[in-house]
């Protein structure tokens, strides 16, 4: 399964991409509005920490099939063929994705809420489907037996797709899906920093070093004798 942030905030992802096996960045309109900064300066400072190769994903923001399609070509054209469109998955987005697929132009479906949602967006081409996990929770529904519901859909139909679900508000609703086997998530650093994040890992960790040092000298370590 791929691990990529949600986020634009470049000094988070630097600082993650430090410590963590992150494949990409996903990012949309209200994640850029919150930098304040022109979105193609951030876009373009986002790909130069994540390379040439790291998978970038960026929202068309056009009302109509045929602006999503010239957005897509501009993104690209400035950020490179690893970056993927984000389309929203509603009537002129799938009009957009039958267009993009046809042109060899990488593309993901987003602001999905619903199964069907995600199994046509597999259908027109798409590289990654984008389930709203915790946004499906608030509506009273279960967002990862959604998630899992549409992995189900793409793989029983034998589509060349997967899942990039996204919105998650802690890192058990990360697991339940890398265990059901999905393509991908995006989480926001702070769900990947918890991914890790136990008191008990920092107690047992602390104990070894105390015990070490008790025997060999304080800051010892085994590269030190």
């Amino acid at each position: 399964m791929k691990l990529c942030i949600d986020t634009a905030d470049t000094a988070q992802i630097r600082h993650i991409y430090q410590y963590f096996p992150v494949d990409g960045v996903s990012t949309n309109p209200s994640i850029l509005a919150k930098t304040g900064r022109n979105p193609y300066e951030v876009l373009k400072e986002i790909r130069s920490i994540i390379g040439e190769d790291g998978e970038l994903f960026v929202q068309a923001t056009a009302r109509t099939a045929q602006d999503m399609e010239r957005e897509a070509r501009r993104i690209v054209g400035e950020l490179g063929e690893f970056t993927l469109i984000k389309i929203p998955c509603v009537p002129e987005g799938f009009k957009a994705m039958k267009m993009l697929h046809r042109e060899g132009i990488r593309f993901i479906g987003t602001a999905i809420y619903t199964a069907m949602q995600g199994w046509l967006a597999a259908k027109c081409g798409a590289e990654y489907v984008a389930p709203y996990v915790n946004r499906i929770d608030n509506m009273g529904f279960d967002g990862v037996q959604v998630a899992k519901d549409i992995h189900d859909a793409i793989m029983g139909s034998g589509f060349d797709s997967g899942l990039l679900a996204a919105s998650f508000k802690n890192s058990q609703q990360v697991l339940e899906l890398a265990k059901y086997g999905v393509k991908a998530v995006t989480a926001a650093p702070d769900i990947i920093e918890g991914l890790v994040k136990n008191a008990a890992i920092d107690a047992a960790i602390d104990g070894f070093t105390k015990d070490f040092e008790g025997l060999c000298g304080r800051g010892m370590t085994m590269a030190d004798l």
